[in-house]
């Protein structure tokens, strides 16, 4: 995963904000934890500021983008976290299980440094084609992310999880892949695509479908087609909360 940040996350601070909505459910989903490691942390989005964190993040270049006043970062991978058994009341992850080279060993760590939860956001790879921009645009790019997903319920296994349904608003402030579903006019912008770890890998692959997205958008055939979406507040796209409680 760092190599990979190194050369596509060098922007990720200009369209990657904490979107308040979705910090509100990973905060309370933390519950009463006062320390708190933050796995594949990378500028620290999500990072609850009312509690003691620490931050793990494998790229140097995430890193350097981290503010001046957030948790302090250790350069490490989610497969061998520094640290001891219990070392924290919770961990956390958000958005980034499926970067692990292996995305098992990490769960196992999540497990072994918490003492009472782990709170991981992911998504759910049934939905893949739920989002427009892939089956509409992009349909015939081999996406590395959907291969290396694993199943929701092998993710819940594995971290012995209840899982959460966390719908985007229309509005999202973390432009991750599905946070522009209802403004489709975002993805022409390669500073919105860089922030998309998906796209900005396939930059190069990306033009004959950026071509038919501008071309739908100015004859209105993507508002026509869509037109289901564009009252919605909020859609389900697949991404989960889940929690896993330690405690006895």
């Amino acid at each position: 995963m760092a190599a990979r940040y190194d050369s596509i996350g060098r922007t990720y601070t200009a369209t990657r904000q904490t979107d308040p909505r979705i910090a509100a459910r990973i905060w309370a989903a933390l519950g009463d934890a006062r320390t708190v490691v933050n796995v594949g942390a990378g500028t620290g989005n999500y990072e609850p500021s009312d509690r003691e964190v620490t931050a793990v993040e494998p790229s140097a270049v995430m890193i350097a983008q981290r503010a001046p006043d957030a948790a302090p970062a250790v350069q490490a991978s989610a497969e061998q976290l520094p640290f001891g058994d219990d070392a924290f009341d919770a961990a956390m992850a958000v958005l980034t299980l499926h970067h692990w080279g292996d995305w098992r060993a990490g769960c196992a760590e999540l497990r072994r440094v918490a003492r009472d939860r782990v709170v991981v956001l992911s998504w759910d790879v049934a939905y893949r084609d739920r989002m427009w921009l892939r089956p509409d645009y992009f349909d015939d790019i081999v996406d590395w992310d959907l291969e290396r997903f694993p199943s929701l319920a092998e993710q819940a296994a594995a971290l012995e999880a209840e899982i959460e349904p966390i719908p985007i608003p229309w509005d999202c402030r973390d432009g991750f892949h599905g946070a522009y579903w209802r403004r489709p006019e975002a993805y022409l912008d390669p500073r919105v695509r860089a922030g998309i770890s998906s796209l900005a890998k396939r930059e190069h692959e990306l033009a004959a479908g950026l071509a038919r997205l501008r071309a739908d958008l100015e004859s209105g055939e993507w508002a026509r087609r869509h037109a289901d979406l564009l009252d919605l507040d909020e859609l389900d796209l697949g991404y989960r909360l889940l929690v896993a409680s330690l405690g006895t």
